[in-house]
């Protein structure tokens, strides 16, 4: 007993000839005759007692009928649940992020893409960046949203949204706040909050601390972006962080910026995803959306 055969008997016994349940099926006449035949066989009971020109069910094919028309039915549904998914973007997308882009980018990005698309379940899974690039590559996720340098990932297609340049940031009260342009001499001595090894951030720090000729006093190495920020605003040190991770604070007057002499920014908010034939419809809709509302 297969599905078609379920189909078929179920269109037949609501068909008053067998050509009628044919042509609602779409199917030849005799396709519909060697199903039902089959059904029978396999059942091992008659179905249908055929008076002339139609068909009346025996006992066994009435007490089959329900079953038929409630597995039929559930079919409809999947199929029809099925087309959501293939064509409205119906299901969950995976979104795996990195720190910054999670805290300081995404959310209102997030509330567009669900507000235009709520049939879709998002997941956000927060990882340092190369951490979330691994997940994606091992299928635990779908697309990701991290800071990388302007560097090619194998297997992976990268496309820049947003420069997330890199800043020196200090307390309000600190010596090198009151200097409007700052030489890499005037940092030498002083003591950096530094975010743990494995973060772009952190990789880029030491590339340009290495280009510049500087040689840093480490105080701390700390893990989170608001941890820093908040240590930097006790004079524990000062600090290199993502601009849009300080905006709130430079518009409150709690925390000074400065421009790190000699950087060139090579970070960018980036969208990431498998170089694949085939993406899931989420997935197309998010990068178009994200694309779209980047380049506005």
């Amino acid at each position: 007993m297969n599905i078609q055969q379920i189909r078929v008997f179920a269109t037949a016994a609501s068909s008053r000839t067998l050509s009628e349940a044919a042509e609602e099926l779409r199917l030849r006449q005799p396709t519909v005759s060697f199903h039902l035949k089959k059904l029978e066989e396999e059942l091992g009971v008659e179905l249908f007692r055929k008076q002339l020109r139609h068909f009346q069910l025996t006992d066994a094919g009435s007490a089959l009928l329900p079953y038929a028309r409630r597995i039929s039915a559930l079919l409809d549904e999947a199929e029809h649940l099925m087309k959501e998914h293939r064509e409205q973007g119906r299901g969950k997308l995976r979104i795996g992020a990195s720190y910054t882009p999670a805290t300081y980018f995404l959310p209102s990005y997030m509330r567009a893409f669900q507000a235009s698309f709520p049939q879709v379940m998002s997941l956000l899974t927060v990882k340092k960046a190369g951490t979330t690039l691994n997940l994606l590559r091992e299928y635990e996720i779908d697309v990701a949203v991290v800071s990388l340098r302007n560097v090619p990932l194998d297997g992976l297609h990268v496309i820049p949204l947003v420069p997330d340049e890199l800043k020196l940031v200090m307390p309000t009260d600190h010596r090198l706040a009151g200097m409007a342009d700052l030489e890499v001499d005037d940092l030498r001595g002083e003591p950096f909050l530094v975010h743990e090894p494995g973060s772009t951030s952190r990789e880029l720090s030491e590339a340009w601390a290495r280009e510049v000729g500087l040689q840093w006093e480490v105080r701390m190495e700390l893990g989170a972006i608001e941890t820093i920020k908040e240590s930097i605003k006790f004079n524990m040190g000062i600090g290199i962080l993502p601009r849009r991770s300080i905006l709130r604070e430079i518009e409150l007057g709690e925390l000074e910026v400065r421009d790190l002499p000699g950087y060139v920014n090579q970070r960018h908010i980036c969208l990431v995803y498998r170089d694949e034939d085939i993406l899931a419809y989420q997935v197309r809709t998010f990068i178009g959306f994200m694309q779209s509302r980047c380049q506005e």
